[in-house]
């Protein structure tokens, strides 16, 4: 495998594997769940911007609380 293509893969590895980016994953999962919620309850899509920014209103500091302890990551991710 070329130089260039190897190197590229790990690095999308280290990515993977990285703690922010689990962070990302993680939290856009639970903005999907609630803009399902809220989009059920609505009757109608909401968008994911507006359940993002609901979602984060409503729900992120405790989520994030919950997530850091879970994964230790009040060391490596600050606000």
């Amino acid at each position: 495998m070329p130089d260039g293509i190897k190197e590229s893969t790990s690095m999308s590895d280290l990515l993977r594997n990285s703690l922010l980016y689990q962070h990302f994953q993680a939290q856009r999962e639970e903005i999907l769940k609630h803009k399902w919620y809220e989009s059920e309850r609505a009757g109608h899509d909401i968008g994911f911007d507006r359940a993002r920014m609901n979602w984060a209103i409503k729900h992120r500091a405790q989520w994030r609380r919950r997530w850091r302890l879970e994964t230790r990551a009040d060391t490596v991710l600050r606000p």
